[in-house]
This record gives C-alpha cells, structure tokens and sequence, in this order.
C-alpha cells in the first residue's frame, strides 16, 4: 500500500511540472528583439487575449492619408498599434496647422484626450501655464522600462523636458543630428563664367550679380535672377549673418539689432539692382523662387529638407527640366560676424504631454515604452518586413514597390512621433536608402556628402546659441509673440511692426533706409516691452549657461 501511494505521487509530481512547462511555452510572449513585424499582432500572446485598457491620444490630420487606407484615426496603422500594443489606442484627430484651437475647446469641454502629441513648444508652455498638464516622473519611476533606459542613455532629453517646477511634462525622442536647410549653387554656371564659389558675402553678392546679368544659360535674354530671398533662402541668408534675434556678446545673452540690419542691407543692395525676383515679399511659401530653380532660372536658392526625401524630389525635378545643369550646396559665406551654418535638424524633440484628467498613467507609459522601441520604430517608417520593405546589402530597410509604399506606409509620420530613429544608426539617414548604382542617386549621394562636410561642423557652428530656447512665463509670451515673429521670410517677412519695418527698408529704395528701420523697430520693442524680455533672457542664461543644452552639445549627436 506505501510502496503504492509513493508511486502515485511521484506521477503526480511529474505531471503537475509537465503541466507548468506547457504552460509556460504557451503564454510566453515573442521578445523584442528590433525587427519588423511579419503581420500585424506577431508578437502578441498566443493564448487567450489578454484585456487591455483603453487610452485616447491625438494624432495630427494632414489630410494626406488615401482614401482607400481610411481615415487619419482608423486605418490599417492604427489598427496594428492597437493589435499590437499594450493599449487599445483611440485616436482623436487635430488638424495639424490648427492645433492650438482645436486643443482648447477639447479641453474646455473636458473632452481633451489623455495623451497629446504636439511639435510646438510655445502652445504646449501655453497648457502648463494653464495647469492643463499633469508631471510624467512619478509615472515613468514606477511603470516605464524602455522609456527609462532611453533617459539614462540619452539625459539631454530629461534636461529639456523638465519645467518650472522642476518636474519632467514632455515625453521626446531621439534623432540623428542631421542637415535641414541647403544653400545651392549652379556650379555649372559658376564653369561658364568663370566664377568661384563664393566664400565671403561679398563674394556672394558679386557671383549673384553675374548670375543675373551675365546670361549664365545661354539664351541670349536677361530672364535670370541671382539668388532668391523667398521663405528658406531668407532664412539661410538669415543664419549666414547670424540674424536670429538673440546672441552672445562679451559673455552675455543680447537682442541683437546689428546683425538684423547689415542683412537688410545686403538684401537692399540685390533688390535695387534687380539681382533678385522683386515679388519674394508675397511668395510666402517660396513656390515660386521653387519653380525657377527647378526650371534653371534661378542661380542661388535655399532648399528645405535638402538630405531628406523632400531634397531628392527637388533634384529628381531639376534635372528632369535641365538634365545638363549642375548644382551643389556651398558652406554659407563668411560676414562681419563670422562663419556659421544653416537649421540643422535637431537630435532631440519633445513630441508629446499627459492631460491632468488622464487616470490611465499605467496604459500611457506601457505606450510610450511601446513606441521607444526599436522594432515599433522600424515597422511604423517601413511597413512589414517582406511586404513593404526588406533589408539591403548595407543592412538598411528600403521599399520593395514605391507606388505601394507610397499608398500603405508614406503617411505613418505622425503615428510614430514618439519613435527614435537615432536607434537604427546610420540605417535612420535617408542617403542609406539610395542606390550609387543609380546616376541619379548616386549624384544625391554626393550633394549629401557634400552638405554633411559644409554644415555638420563646430567649426561653422548654427548661428542660434541654442536650438532650444527656454520656455516663456505667461506675462513674458505676448511680448515674444509681437517682437519675434518672423513667419516665411526669416526675420524679414511681414506679420508684426517690426517685421514690417524691415520689409519696409528693402522694398522703398532711398526713401526708408535699414538705418531708420532699425530706429523705428527699437522704439517699437521698447513700446511692447521688450526690455522685459531681454532682462528675462539674460538672467536666464547667466544662470543656465553651463547645464542647459547649447549649441556646443548638438556636436554630440554625430
């Protein structure tokens, strides 16, 4: 009978550990090791489905999205962020260019989603401000994982995330340090006229006259212009003479005036000579200045995007319209103010704040740890692996079919707002997904090469102090508001008294010079009370100079 009992319990031992084992391999979840998705839900649990909470969040309607993909809250991205993730994802759509207003009557009616995703840092200070947000530390110490280790890897982001208070309020993410703004050159009508390129803005403004008059295309008319002054290349003209309104002189952080006003001299100086399109003022989105480059009119332009996608649509166009001309993008001339380089594309964004209604802290950061993931990252830019994209030679996704790629995956940039394309390395460039065994883009390669050497240098650092400005008190956004805005043209483009006042000064000819523009312009900042805020600036930078993020770190990112 003993000897009978034992039996039965040894079997009963063997079955109940055969039993956990099964157990075990059935429930156990695929890991995460950065690769793309093979189909939407592959890495979910195998057994039953387990319940997940719901949790709203805004995503940004462009109005892009084909139809046949559905709507910018339900389509087959959505669908798979909910799948597949921790959280069944409701999404509110924001109509990208009206966010502010849309958000305030959301939270007015108590409506607001519980996570926001928003770029502009102005409208989410407005929200603290207004006590709108709720602190993201206490959430991310007790349920984040992937977010945490992106901190501790990446610290700057915790830097610029943290308000008044000292508490954290914006989730961000990380890039590569990459080019925005171009300054191309048709080098092959610097060869006809036996021009180099330009090195001083002296230089530039005698390559631009000769661009204009001296006929560099050969068709025996004067319907060229030198250089353009629209949207993009007035802001690189801008950077060139470090004509960004706030400047570090002698130690301390000053509203600049100088710098505003040799520009205005300089773009004077073209504008009466006709070395440039006298309508730049109304071509607000620069389309125009566009069109006569791509068409071979135009001899200097400043591009947006230039390394990116948006830089090789440009090229692919101009050299469908002047397969012989050549361009290149040159270093931006040296002024009396020194050398710098154009917008770059900064390392770090804060993308995203937490309602102070959302109860949800736990389903919102198993979220945001979700997003922060290489594998989500990878799959939200290149679709599935083997349908949309594969790996290359280089090791890099690339599309397998442009056109469906276009239709199926080209609109998930607002989706993935929280992703870190800094995690693929080298792979996160655009210039990774090129062919040099193409012409054509091995052409590209070059111009990126060539714009990497230009203007990813300390040597000719970006002509702000910083890329990310400190956050404004409620009483102090006004004054920025009316004193600071540029819109299209850089600092020269109508949309305040000063702005205008500049604009003024190049388009009058000798009846309003810059001198008197910048008479005028001061005494209208000193009216809106300007001095409050240059007071502001330079405490704020005598006290933070050495722990916030400045021009020095974005050289980190390389």
């Amino acid at each position: 009978m003993k000897k009978t009992v034992k039996m039965f319990l040894i079997l009963l031992i063997v079955i109940m550990a055969l039993s956990t084992v099964l157990a075990g391999c059935g429930s156990k979840k695929a890991e995460n090791t950065g690769e793309m998705s093979a189909k939407p839900g592959d890495d979910k649990a195998s057994t039953e489905p387990v319940k997940k909470s719901d949790m709203t969040l805004t995503v940004y309607d462009r109005g892009t999205i084909p139809a046949e993909e559905g709507t910018v809250e339900d389509n087959r991205w959505t669908k798979w962020i909910s799948e597949t993730g921790p959280v069944n994802a409701k999404f509110v759509a924001i109509p990208r260019w009206e966010s502010m207003q849309k958000m305030n009557t959301l939270f007015a009616s108590g409506a607001a989603p519980e996570l926001i995703l928003e770029f502009d840092p102005a409208i989410k200070q407005q929200w603290f401000t207004q006590k709108q947000l709720q602190p993201i530390d206490e959430m991310i110490e007790k349920y984040s994982t992937d977010y945490k280790k992106l901190l501790e890897t990446y610290p700057q982001i915790k830097k610029l995330a943290v308000k008044s208070d000292g508490k954290m309020y914006e989730f961000g993410r990380v890039q590569n340090l990459r080019t925005n703004h171009f300054l191309y050159i048709r080098a092959d009508w610097l060869k006809k006229l036996n021009l180099e390129a330009p090195k001083t803005i002296d230089e530039l403004y005698t390559v631009a006259k000769a661009f204009a008059e001296q006929d560099p295309d050969g068709n025996s008319k004067k319907d060229t212009y030198g250089m353009s002054l629209s949207f993009v290349s007035g802001l690189v003209l801008a950077s060139a003479f470090q004509n960004v309104s706030w400047v570090v002189e002698n130690g301390e952080l000053v509203r600049d005036w100088d710098r505003a006003t040799a520009m205005t001299t300089f773009m004077k100086k073209l504008y009466d000579e006709g070395i440039v399109d006298k309508d730049f003022v109304t071509d607000k989105n620069g389309a125009k200045a566009q069109q006569d480059f791509i068409t071979g009119k135009l001899g200097i332009y400043g591009a947006n995007a230039g390394g990116e996608a948006l830089g090789f649509a440009l090229y692919d166009s101009f050299k469908k319209n002047v397969p012989a001309g050549e361009i290149i993008p040159i270093a931006l001339p040296k002024t009396e103010f020194g050398q710098f380089s154009p917008v770059l594309n900064p390392p770090i964004q804060l993308t995203a704040v937490v309602n102070v209604g959302a109860k949800n802290t736990e389903g919102i950061m198993k979220y945001v740890d979700f997003m922060s993931t290489e594998a989500t990252m990878k799959t939200l830019k290149y679709g599935l692996d083997g349908t949309h994209s594969k790996a290359g030679a280089n090791g890099c996704y690339a599309p397998i079919d442009a056109e469906k790629f276009k239709q199926e995956v080209s609109y998930t940039g607002d989706l993935a707002m929280l992703t870190n394309p800094a995690l693929e390395g080298k792979c996160a460039l655009y210039s990774s997904q090129l062919n040099a065994d193409k012409p054509l883009e091995a052409e590209f390669l070059n111009i990126i090469k060539l714009a990497d050497e230009a203007y990813l240098s300390p040597e000719r650092p970006v002509a702000t102090f910083t890329e990310y400005m400190p956050q404004l008190p409620e009483e102090l956004q006004l004054i920025s508001k009316n004193g600071e805005k540029s819109g299209a043209n850089g600092t020269l483009a109508p949309g305040n008294v000063l702005a205008d006042n500049w604009v003024k000064a190049v388009i009058s000819g000798a009846a309003y010079t810059p001198e008197q523009a910048m008479t005028d312009s001061k005494a209208a900042w000193d009216k809106i009370g300007g001095k409050k805020l240059e007071e502001f600036y330079k405490s704020w930078y005598a006290e933070n100079k050495d722990k916030a993020f400045m021009q020095k770190d974005l050289y980190t990112f390389k």
